[in-house]
């Protein structure tokens, strides 16, 4: 049996602190291959998980496990189509479907979600990048975060 306990959440903490993109994730689909993949996300403030979107039919679920993230879904534009706070005290879990574009923020230090996904992984289409969106490391990232922390549906963002 997979458990996953405290000991488990402080080192998936700690291991996503020390990473430079400032998460870690912990699988628990046996092997790329698999049907559905499911893994233990873990992210510290600062990360960055540039805008992007599965194929048609590749949905993603996100269900909270501890700490607060932010769920955002785009237009084509990347204009705001919807905001969900992840947490304790608002939403648990979430289901985005595929062809639609999406980030994952993180609200607060040591936050863990787990994301279910259809699969199997492929690396090479497994996710489109949104174009009005930077690549991470660059410098325009951090600009895209900060406004994404507060946006709104119907906001755009419009300084890349």
């Amino acid at each position: 049996m997979k458990v996953l306990d405290q000991e488990s959440l402080h080192t998936l903490f700690e291991h996503a602190a020390r990473q430079p993109r400032k998460r870690t994730n912990l699988n628990w689909h046996p092997q790329l291959e698999d049907p559905i993949q499911r893994m233990f996300n873990a992210l510290q403030p600062g990360t960055y998980v540039r805008p992007h979107r599965h194929q048609a039919g590749r949905w993603e679920s996100f269900v909270h496990i501890c700490g607060r993230a932010l769920v955002l879904t785009f237009d084509d534009a990347g204009r705001v189509m919807a905001r969900q706070e992840l947490s304790e005290a608002h939403t648990r879990a979430v289901e985005i479907p595929g062809g639609v574009w999406h980030t994952l923020l993180c609200l607060a230090a040591n936050t863990v979600v787990m994301e279910v996904k259809s699969g199997p992984y492929q690396p090479t289409d497994d996710k489109d990048f949104a174009t009005w969106s930077p690549e991470e490391g660059d410098a325009a990232a951090m600009s895209l975060l900060a406004w994404m922390t507060h946006a709104q549906p119907g906001n755009g963002y419009s300084a890349y």
